[in-house]
């Protein structure tokens, strides 16, 4: 499915690479597509930069390998002089140590040789795409008022609600997209959603999401991560949540770093009531942080041996780390009452209450997953969807009867 250029000018596009064959091979590539434009080519690094600092095009496409200056060292010229270039890096080789250079180096995508035209084509358009988006975010030029209005109140501190899976395929993420969906409708308030599965994130499929901007794009020495980058890099859905979704590949994920996490949570806590996050199933860095700064833990398991002793083995895990007992909620998902272990046994052996029984409907899940439409709005009088609805309202009505606290600190100076 290619992607299409929402700004209707033509993308300008300088090729650099010391191949003169294939420069000429991307000039074909590119040559039926109307709304882009070849500015000009060059040879080496050097050279590409001088260009690229003359023409100005919207995006570079930039070999990794090449004599005097290579394509790492030019991408950083080019982004430290005009931001607003945007580099998509080419390279024989695809380890993930060159990938990892290249994004460190301001680069937004890195395309494989040889690649074909689809391919290319559509990194320009995603390229291109999240570019206009942060321009289209900017904040207008400040004015000068006499009398300046009074300074917002204070945030109160979203709530962050932490969803893990006590083992693969126990319907995490199925439950993740739509108690984000259910607490939007029943609250009017603000829902931030995070895919913290990294390498394998799902909540693009289970949402029907493009994935042309993710956390990825959040990554790197170079990106300062601020209120007005991060909301262009966020998907809006129907529902009226705004989603950050995992890198489309994995290997993308060794990008986000924890003092990325810890810049991003900062402005969610800022201006979502709730950001629901999606763990992956690990006890990795990232897992921990999230895990750490929660609200409320949602363990979802299913009545079968090997979820249940997992299960248990996360209630020891939270001990260790002091967390208090109510923090983590245990909700049980897929519930038939075939398996023959009832709550009450789970509860005598985990030593932690049931708060929350997801009824089994395998057909209406399905459909929902395939989709990529959330049960919660599409059958709302279901059991499974009641279910759901049910867990968010005890959401809400345990943050309201705490005490009101202030916003939360600043996790940058923290380790």
């Amino acid at each position: 499915m290619s992607v299409s250029n929402p700004t209707g000018a033509k993308i300008r596009i300088l090729i650099v690479d010391d191949i003169a064959e294939t420069r000429d091979n991307v000039k074909k590539l590119l040559y039926f597509e109307n709304d882009i434009e070849i500015v000009g080519t060059a040879s080496n690094g050097r050279e590409g930069v001088d260009l690229a600092l003359k023409l100005l095009p919207d995006i570079v496409l930039m070999d990794i390998n090449m004599p005097e200056m290579d394509g790492i060292a030019a991408s950083e010229a080019i982004s430290a002089k005009v931001p607003n270039i945007q580099v998509v890096m080419m390279s024989v080789q695809g380890e993930a140590d060159y990938l990892r250079r290249s994004m460190l180096a301001g680069a937004r995508e890195f395309l494989i040789k040889p690649f074909s035209g689809e391919e290319l084509v559509n990194s320009i358009h995603r390229v291109h795409q999240f570019a206009a988006t942060r321009r289209s975010a900017a904040p207008p030029p400040p004015t000068h008022v006499d009398n300046a209005a009074p300074p917002p109140p204070p945030p109160k501190g979203g709530k962050v609600i932490a969803i893990y899976g006590a083992k693969g395929g126990c319907g995490a993420s199925t439950i993740a997209v739509n108690l984000a969906v259910a607490l939007r409708e029943e609250t009017k308030e603000r829902v931030a959603l995070i895919d913290a599965s990294f390498e394998f994130g799902d909540i693009s499929v289970l949402l029907n999401l493009p994935n042309n901007r993710t956390m990825a794009d959040l990554a790197g020495e170079k990106v300062g991560i601020d209120e007005e980058l991060l909301d262009g890099t966020m998907t809006s859905h129907p529902s009226a949540i705004k989603v950050l979704l995992a890198p489309p590949r994995p290997e993308l994920a060794e990008l986000i770093k924890q003092e990325h996490l810890k810049q991003i949570m900062d402005i969610l806590w800022k201006s979502y009531d709730y950001i629901i996050v999606d763990l992956w199933k690990s006890f990795r860095e990232s897992t921990i942080f999230f895990l750490d700064i929660a609200d409320t833990i949602l363990l979802i398991s299913t009545t079968d041996i090997p979820a249940i002793k997992n299960a248990k083995l996360f209630f020891e895990l939270t001990e260790k780390l002091a967390y208090p007992a109510e923090k983590t909620v245990l909700v049980l998902n897929r519930e038939d009452g075939r398996s023959g272990i009832n709550p009450k046994d789970i509860e005598a052996s985990i030593k932690h209450p049931v708060s929350g029984i997801i009824p089994k409907d395998e057909r209406t899940t399905s459909v929902a997953i395939n989709r990529g439409m959330p049960f919660v709005t599409a059958q709302r009088n279901l059991p499974i969807s009641q279910a759901i609805l049910t867990l968010a309202r005890r959401l809400v009505k345990t943050e309201a009867k705490e005490p009101a606290a202030p916003a939360k600190p600043s996790l940058l100076g923290r380790k």
